[in-house]
């Protein structure tokens, strides 16, 4: 069983069942009936908010149970949601093909992020949308959640790299949150927020 299976093995969300306050906030920028890929999703708590307003979800995630618990939360809320376990090491999204990539606490080591980041921001219709939020490496003094890894963090600049040349930052910012999204996730946080938009 892989690190994930383990963490979501729970009849629990780990990261609760709302949304993502920044996804939330920022989903206003979705045109109606959006084709919106959302990579990471684990348990589905994004993806399925998201179908919820009426876009065409897919979720991808490595771990079969966490995605197991989206279809299940899919069904409990009565929407649609699309779901695919794969590896973001090796999965590549089919280009232009999405309204929205919506990725939240994906953390990925510096080897291959700026790889993943750039294949998936490929993956955006021209003018669609890039909502990221990550743990920066001041997330280590705090213990709300995220890698204790330092090379699994993100700083606004590594970000800007990432997407130079397919996004346009519309936003972007280091900032300290008050996180409440479930267990995994709890008290005030060092993040970083990211919103691009495909050229």
């Amino acid at each position: 069983m892989t690190f994930w299976d383990q963490a979501f093995d729970s009849p629990h969300y780990k990261y609760g069942t709302e949304p993502n306050a920044f996804v939330r906030e920022q989903a206003r920028r979705l045109p109606p009936a959006a084709r919106v890929l959302v990579p990471g999703d684990g348990e589905g708590r994004n993806g399925v908010w998201l179908a919820a307003q009426g876009h065409e979800v897919l979720s991808v995630d490595a771990s079969a149970v966490g995605l197991d618990k989206a279809r299940a939360l899919a069904r409990q809320q009565g929407v649609a949601l699309q779901t695919l376990q794969a590896d973001l090491d090796t999965w590549t999204p089919e280009p232009a093909s999405c309204d929205a990539v919506v990725l939240t606490y994906v953390h990925l080591p510096s080897q291959v992020r700026p790889t993943i980041h750039r294949r998936l921001a490929r993956a955006l219709r021209p003018g669609g949308w890039l909502l990221l939020e990550a743990f920066t490496p001041q997330q280590l003094a705090f213990a709300s959640g995220g890698p204790k890894d330092v090379d699994m963090l993100y700083t606004l600049a590594a970000l800007r790299q990432d997407f130079a040349g397919l996004l346009r930052e519309e936003l972007g910012a280091e900032v300290l949150a008050n996180l409440d999204e479930g267990p995994g996730h709890q008290g005030p946080a060092q993040v970083v927020r990211w919103l691009g938009q495909a050229l």
